[in-house]
């Protein structure tokens, strides 16, 4: 009978003694509650014991966090309309705060992250977004990490994942960067020129001096033109040659200036001669004898 009271009691307290144990992984800290009061020690990785029936073991993972924040449509301050996304690296740092004093810390990083996030995209240019995102993430993680202490969160890392942009403002940023690559090539092709025209200014000062350089370098360019098996040869033919032939063609002389004509005299008109009507007899004047030139007087 004693036998079987002390094995009896025995199993009762291996049962009870299994009932209060515990396993608490490497990456985990264990909180204990007794009576719902949450006590001062913190349970490391290993084998805990509690009290069966009083004590209530809560588990904190200590790894670090990899929570992707939700992509929100947002104004630059620009007035360009955009989206954005990111991803945040957090850790728990206070087992009891982050149990105690917030309720789910993992859904209020998570709202905190997507307000701040809205917030940096109204005060940043589209140009910051794009370009300097170093500066945007770190001020992305102060605002983060500002009401996060008080809640034993610690964020790790902030990062600006991917900016979605329309359609027409990517094509327009298509334009400018064309644009711009035309304008530092139209640069550097007129920097050579210019670099170009010094050293051919120097070249014909050179050849200048000895005429014979010029028929040296064309026959160079002939020789280059003539070993790419061309069927067609394009000789350039030397200006100086025009000129000297030019200089040898005995120019015609000029005829001698013909002698000023005498100026026109105007032949004499013939003068009209008026003679005098004779009367006759029944008092009508005869009229005189016209010539081709004279007037037809009216009669009385």
């Amino acid at each position: 009978m004693v036998v079987e009271i002390l094995s009896a009691v025995v199993v009762a307290g291996g049962a009870w003694l299994a009932a209060g144990v515990r396993v608490v992984r490497q990456y985990e800290r264990g909180l204990v509650f007794r009576f719902g009061r949450v006590r001062a020690r913190v349970s490391e990785p290993g084998l805990t014991l509690l009290v069966p029936f009083v004590d209530r073991m809560q588990k904190v993972n200590m790894q670090i966090v990899t929570m992707p924040v939700p992509a929100q449509d947002g104004i630059t301050r620009d007035n360009v309309t955009v989206r954005v996304d990111a991803v945040v690296y957090f850790k728990v740092i206070d087992p009891v705060v982050a149990a105690v004093n917030v309720q789910d810390y993992r859904a209020a990083v998570g709202q905190v992250a997507q307000t701040s996030l809205r917030s940096i995209i109204g005060k940043s240019d589209l140009d910051d977004l794009l370009s300097n995102r170093e500066r945007l993430n770190e001020g992305l993680e102060l605002m983060i990490d500002s009401p996060a202490l008080d809640w034993g969160i610690h964020i790790d890392r902030v990062e600006i994942k991917d900016v979605a942009l329309p359609e027409a403002m990517k094509r327009s940023m298509s334009r400018q960067a064309e644009a711009e690559r035309e304008r530092r090539a139209r640069v550097i092709s007129a920097d050579g020129e210019l670099q170009a025209s010094y050293k051919l200014s120097q070249a014909a000062a050179q050849m200048a001096d000895t005429p014979a350089a010029l028929q040296l370098r064309l026959l160079e360019t002939v020789v280059q033109v003539s070993s790419e098996k061309n069927s067609t040869l394009v000789l350039p033919f030397p200006v100086e040659l025009l000129r000297f032939l030019d200089a040898q063609t005995p120019r015609p002389t000029a005829p001698a200036p013909a002698p000023a004509a005498a100026p026109e005299v105007p032949e004499p008109q013939p003068e009209l001669e008026i003679t005098d009507a004779k009367p006759e007899a029944n008092g009508h004047a005869t009229p005189a004898p016209r010539s081709p030139g004279d007037a037809v007087l009216p009669a009385d």
